[in-house]
């Protein structure tokens, strides 16, 4: 009985067992046959060799100065395409003994691997750990041109079935140039030319065993392993790369030994210079330029490599000990030539040239007289300077004299607060803020009456900005940097195109800008910025000199610079006049050199409606230059030698031991230095009429003391 039962038990077991085999073997029947068929699809669904060859690895931008070459690449980097007769047997050797030494024995899976790296992960299931080493150099093409790295099992059953498809289409030597012309070696670097190239600074072609071994050894961890972060961890891993090469057989003992990683002299990395604050810059624009983000592109600047240079070293020889510098130079449509947001891209790439906030002093004064002169005055008009109390607010000039009755173009010269300040209560200060806000300037601008003296914060591309549409004549100049954007082919994607219909003042008003800006570089607060040849410019100097400006153009080319300290502090004798002037004529003599001299258009062709009806609204026969006193009486002689204005009580600066009078400012002297008609002994030229409100103009004469900023 107890037999029966026994046997019983056996025959069940038995039946059981052969179910199990029955089911396993027929589950196994249709798993193959569900792969091989989804290895059929797969097949079918491949794209073409040609088309894998060109599929991206993410986008690659070079980006090019205006004599074409590659000033900076950013994304992945990629060498030329190498064939597989073209790449050094000792570069397979050492990709497929590191990564897949069964590689020639596989279909596209390793049976062994896989169920080691299963093994492996049950083992450790808990910890975290994933399954590892499994993957075959086909499974990574698949994974590197079909797929992701997010971690997954069904990514990893797709990429099973990818490698095998991969192999039935493909040939062995097919699928190994894939790899080695497109896998990640670091750095930005796919493919082993790039590679090769940003590591040793040569073609692959050309690669020795040693550094084949650590190329080899980067696929496992590139951001690790990668010369370029961390070059005694590649010359380590090279040295396994070798140990491996030489346990499979594919090197000897000695070659192993003679191959010395540690010897290898690395390419050393590219300096990251000034250029980098402009690409910063321009780069992000590319987003509102073109809809492509995917395949390589070659972007066109306007940057010029050797203005950018001698931007650079203008900056480092002028700027004050502890101080910071910006320089921003436009072509006269715009094009920026040179960019340089600070003394040391390396440590510090905050761009103060167009992200930095720093209040411009005196250089402001641009827009209150260009509303002056759209308002009525002119360079000759006669206006006084004298105290001044707008509500409470009493401005003062640097010199701490007042100088009486004066024209524009000597106030403007002289940079004389108190004159911009009744200019602006005369043409509202919202006028003067409009007339910024026309001009480009982007940051909040306060009304309160010290506007005048450039008292809101401004950035200095959006100042050179203003001065450029200046000397542009009163058409709206906007900065750009990018001339074109091409693929890699060739083919155009955007081509900037220049807009001159936007005029920002009439031409006159413009015209009469530019003669006040060329007086105050000839004869006022700007002569350290002479270069020899016509220059427009104006200074600007912030309370307690925590800021230097100076702005200006000449021959088409306008450039503002800044100096100070991020921290605001004061910076000891720092003036526009001075360090930023300077700065401003070296670079300027190195931008212009190769430019025609231009003589700038400040011929006044007033409106009909700023022109007299008739001779009889001047009282008689026109102004003779005679000096007059406030009855209209001549005068035969002027108080305190000739300065207008002036303490009849005051010392007399020209006698013995006394300070040197400022010099005169007589229309004769102005249109001898600016090179005008009439200047060297002849008759000036007669100046444009006043308007009928102002009073009757008098000679200018210069200011006494200290020229202020």
């Amino acid at each position: 009985m107890a037999k029966s039962n026994k046997t019983q038990s056996q025959e069940r077991m038995r039946r059981i067992a052969k179910r199990i085999l029955q089911v396993g073997l027929f589950t196994g029947i249709a798993g193959v046959i569900a792969l091989v068929v989804a290895v059929a699809v797969a097949m079918s669904s491949l794209p073409s060799y040609e088309a894998m060859k060109s599929s991206p690895n993410g986008q690659m931008i070079r980006v090019h100065a205006t004599d074409g070459s590659v000033i900076v690449s950013l994304g992945p980097s990629f060498g030329k395409w190498l064939s597989y007769n073209q790449i050094p047997k000792i570069m397979v050797d050492a990709m497929v003994s590191v990564e897949d030494k069964r590689y020639y024995m596989h279909p596209g899976v390793d049976p062994i691997g896989l169920t080691r790296a299963t093994w492996l992960a049950v083992v450790h299931r808990g910890t975290g750990r994933r399954m590892q080493g499994a993957s075959t150099i086909t499974q990574q093409v698949a994974r590197n041109i079909f797929l992701n790295n997010s971690y997954s099992y069904g990514r990893k059953a797709r990429e099973i079935i990818l490698a095998m498809a991969l192999e039935r289409k493909f040939s062995k030597q097919q699928i190994l140039e894939l790899y080695l012309n497109k896998v990640y070696f670091g750095g930005g670097a796919y493919g082993i030319d790039a590679a090769s190239r940003k590591f040793f600074g040569h073609p692959a072609t050309e690669l020795s065993l040693g550094e084949a071994a650590i190329v080899a050894g980067l696929v496992k961890a590139p951001s690790r392993y990668a010369p370029t972060a961390d070059a005694e961890a590649a010359i380590g891993r090279a040295g396994v790369v070798l140990d491996v090469m030489e346990e499979n057989g594919a090197i000897t003992s000695a070659q192993a030994a003679a191959a010395k990683p540690e010897d290898i002299a690395l390419a050393p990395e590219a300096p990251q210079n000034s250029v980098r604050y402009f690409t910063d810059w321009a780069l992000p624009q590319l987003d509102t330029l073109i809809d492509d983000t995917t395949q390589p592109l070659d972007v066109w600047t306007t940057i010029d490599l050797k203005m950018q240079r001698a931007a650079t070293l203008a900056l480092r020889n002028n700027a004050p000990a502890g101080t910071q510098g910006a320089l921003v130079s436009l072509d006269r449509d715009g094009a920026v030539r040179a960019m340089v947001g600070g003394l040391d891209y390396v440590s510090s790439n905050y761009n103060r040239a167009t992200q930095a906030e720093r209040q411009p002093g005196s250089a402001f004064k641009l827009f209150v007289y260009l509303a002056a002169l759209e308002a009525g005055f002119t360079p000759d008009t006669a206006v006084v300077d004298e105290p001044v109390d707008i509500n409470g607010w009493q401005p003062r000039n640097n010199s701490r004299h007042f100088n009486g009755q004066i024209d524009v173009r000597t106030a403007f010269a002289y940079s004389i607060n108190t004159i911009a300040a009744k200019l602006g209560v005369e043409v509202g200060f919202s006028a003067v803020a409009d007339m910024a806000r026309r001009f480009g300037i982007t940051t909040p601008i306060n009304t309160h009456p010290s506007m005048v003296l450039g008292t809101s914060d401004v950035r200095l591309i959006d100042m050179t900005r203003a001065f450029a549409s200046v000397g542009r004549k009163g058409v709206a100049v906007i900065p750009y940097g990018i001339t074109k954007v091409t693929t890699a082919e060739g083919d155009l994607l955007y081509e900037h195109q220049d807009d001159t219909s936007r005029v920002l003042v009439a031409p006159w008003v413009a015209a009469g800008m530019t003669d006040l800006l060329q007086t105050a570089v000839n004869t006022g607060t700007g002569r350290a910025a002479q270069i020899g040849r016509p220059v427009a410019g104006k200074t600007g100097t912030t309370s307690s000199n925590k800021d230097g400006w100076f702005l200006g153009f000449s021959s088409g080319i306008t450039t503002g610079v800044w100096m100070g300290r991020d921290d605001a502090r004061t910076v000891g004798g720092l003036q526009g006049g001075r360090a930023p002037a300077r700065a401003f004529a070296q670079y300027m003599q190195v931008a212009v050199a190769k430019r025609p001299t231009e003589e700038f258009d400040t011929a006044l062709k007033l409106p009909e409606w700023q022109l007299e009806p008739d001779d009889e609204a001047y009282f008689g026969a026109p102004d003779n230059g005679m000096y007059v006193d406030d009855n209209g009486m001549p005068l035969e002689t002027l108080p305190n030698d000739g300065i207008v204005g002036a303490d009849p009580s005051a010392p007399d600066e020209t006698a013995p031991g006394g300070t040197p009078a400022s010099p005169r400012l007589d229309q004769k002297w102005i249109d001898e230095v600016l090179g005008r008609e009439g200047g060297k002994g002849t008759p000036p030229s007669p100046a444009p009429p006043a308007p009928r409100t102002n009073p009757q103009r008098q000679p200018p004469t210069a200011p006494q003391g200290r020229p202020p900023q």
